[in-house]
């Protein structure tokens, strides 16, 4: 899976949208102007120790991401879309879009993708969620509906063991 951060503006959340890019092996795509620059501590600090394991990429703007990423399945995510991102078969390679945090994905983009908007339900007159929230909720709804495929997907204690059927 990619996940595509149009101009984000908050280090913590893209550190922490990072850390969960790592740990679900989902490349990172930033398309600038970025709100920070890539070495700031908070994205650092959110990302932890998870950062230099990311596999990030960054575009001057969006028409270098298109250039870039030819054919590429894109998934607009706006609190403007008519479809909801549970309704959508997602593809191994798909794209999860996510606009900058005081204003998202710029209508000029949106609107020429509608069939491939995607919002999340929330309560009328709720602006809209946290962006690393909303980018974890879509891709953990993608990566399931692909049998999160490559995830370990049973955990171990630190201490003691789990017991066994029959103990």
């Amino acid at each position: 899976m990619n996940i595509v951060l149009h101009q984000p503006e908050i280090p913590a959340n893209t550190g922490n949208i990072g850390r969960t890019c790592a740990a679900t092996g989902t490349r990172l795509h930033l398309i600038e102007p970025l709100g920070f620059r890539l070495n700031e501590k908070e994205i650092r600090r959110a990302g932890m120790d998870y950062w230099e394991t990311l596999d990030v990429k960054r575009y001057v703007n969006y028409e270098r991401f298109l250039a870039e990423n030819p054919g590429a399945r894109i998934w607009y995510a706006t609190t403007k879309a008519r479809r909801v991102y549970s309704d959508v078969d997602y593809s191994p390679g798909d794209y999860l879009m996510f606009g900058k945090e005081s204003g998202g994905i710029p209508e000029e983009i949106l609107a020429v993708h509608e069939a491939q908007c995607i919002r999340i339900p929330m309560l009328e007159g709720t602006r809209s969620l946290n962006l690393s929230n909303s980018v974890a909720i879509v891709l953990y709804e993608a990566l399931r509906q692909n049998g999160f495929a490559h995830l370990e997907q049973a955990g171990q204690l630190h201490r003691l063991r789990w017991k066994e059927e029959g103990d």
